[in-house]
């Protein structure tokens, strides 16, 4: 007599067993976009209260409504229109603007030269870069102010932040540097072949292939200047011809404290340029910050 196959159904305890691995991935989706959400809502929520605060009207920003019962658009233009405001939105896209092509042009030959160039001093050259990252600005400001108040007489302009960028920026020297070390030296070794010299090595065959670390040291470098408050209080504060927004929009703030409307819809205006610039660059911006620490 020959044995057949038992047509018992598996037991309960064999279809979780089963089942466990699809479920626990289904549990650690949940997970994992639960979390994803609830950061999403933690960092939006301050941007949609800013939001919704700009576009009411003067006596509902003072109460307790969270949503608009009148959408006032107008208060946008009205911020424009108020004295300053255009002044200050134009000092700081020159400042930006300026500070970032000045660090961006400065700074890439002097990476350049300290991760392919072997020269005497080129690991001191380094390690003072480094100390220059660790020094803070406040040690420096007072000498600093007296030379560009007593000496040069630029105070009162942004020219006191502008002109040190067109020295090189010892945070880009060092995000570049550490990008321009994992460029092979084969390519270099080939452009000299073809008879190419350093700068033509560098404008040719470098700088295209260090495209990423470029953006994101001068996507860092207009952030900063974008949002200083610090350097514009100190050398510019005495002339309000010269203030730009992140300052500016601190006296806003208190000669309009009773409209918060205004202030919020301000206060969004200054951050929109970045919040813009950040969501076209994003991708250039992550892929040159992930790639400048590859290697040390």
């Amino acid at each position: 007599m020959t044995a057949t196959p038992s047509n018992r159904r598996p037991s309960a305890s064999t279809r979780i067993a089963v089942g466990s691995p699809r479920r626990r991935r289904a549990f650690e989706w949940i997970a994992v976009h639960s979390l994803a959400i609830a950061a999403a809502v933690f960092f939006t929520a301050p941007l949609v209260f800013l939001f919704l605060t700009s576009v009411m009207t003067d006596r509902q920003a003072l109460s307790t409504d969270l949503w608009p019962q009148h959408w006032q658009w107008s208060n946008y233009s009205a911020v424009f229109h108020k004295d300053g405001f255009l002044t200050w939105w134009r000092n700081s896209l020159e400042y930006s603007v300026l500070a970032t092509v000045a660090t961006v042009l400065s700074s890439v030959p002097i990476a350049y030269a300290l991760a392919k160039f072997r020269f005497r001093g080129r690991n001191a050259a380094l390690v003072a870069v480094i100390a220059m990252m660790m020094l803070p600005p406040q040690v420096v400001v007072v000498p600093m102010y007296l030379v560009w108040n007593q000496q040069l007489h630029l105070t009162g302009t942004l020219w006191p932040l502008i002109i040190p960028q067109m020295f090189g920026d010892a945070f880009s020297i060092f995000l570049l540097r550490q990008f321009l070390v994992t460029v092979p030296d084969s390519y270099l070794d080939a452009a000299r072949v073809d008879g190419c010299g350093k700068l033509s090595t560098l404008f040719r065959v470098v700088l295209p292939m260090s495209r990423p670390a470029v953006a994101a040291v001068a996507l860092f470098q207009f952030f900063y200047c974008w949002n200083d408050y610090f350097g514009p209080q100190v050398y510019a504060s005495e002339n309000p011809d010269a203030w730009t927004l992140s300052y500016g929009l601190a006296s806003f703030q208190g000669a309009h404290h009773s409209n918060w409307n205004l202030t919020m819809a301000a206060t969004l205006l200054v951050m929109a340029p970045v919040i813009i610039i950040f969501f076209f660059a994003q991708k250039a911006f992550i892929e040159g910050a992930t790639m400048t620490g590859v290697k040390g």
